[in-house]
């Protein structure tokens, strides 16, 4: 079964301000997207579980024409505060890319 990283063109967390972190998962092929969308793997229930926050704080947001997704959730630790080992929120993303998705991968 792919994962995430096998099968999305860009994989992406940022800052969305000092107490939001963004992420974005974008793929190239729309045929992909929607396989991937008609999966419901993709979630705010998911990013709850990945991320330990509560679900209801998630905002999870396909995006049809763009062929992506973004969820923005409260992070654990604010951005600069003791213990934030990531200001940028740029790395946030990691536990996203092993996310198994049932589909069949896309030919090479």
């Amino acid at each position: 079964m792919p994962r995430i990283r096998d099968i999305a063109q860009i994989c992406k967390s940022k800052n969305a301000g000092p107490f939001l972190v963004t992420i974005d998962v974008l793929f190239e092929d729309h045929a992909v997207y929607r396989e991937v969308k008609a999966t419901g793997v993709l979630n705010a229930a998911l990013f709850a579980r990945l991320y330990g926050v509560p679900e209801e704080d998630v905002l999870f947001t396909p995006y049809d024409t763009a062929a992506a997704f973004k969820a923005t959730l409260p992070r654990l630790v604010p951005a600069g505060d003791i213990g934030d080992t990531d200001v940028y929120g740029a790395q946030q993303h990691a536990p996203l890319l092993d996310v198994e998705i049932p589909i069949n991968p896309p030919a090479p």
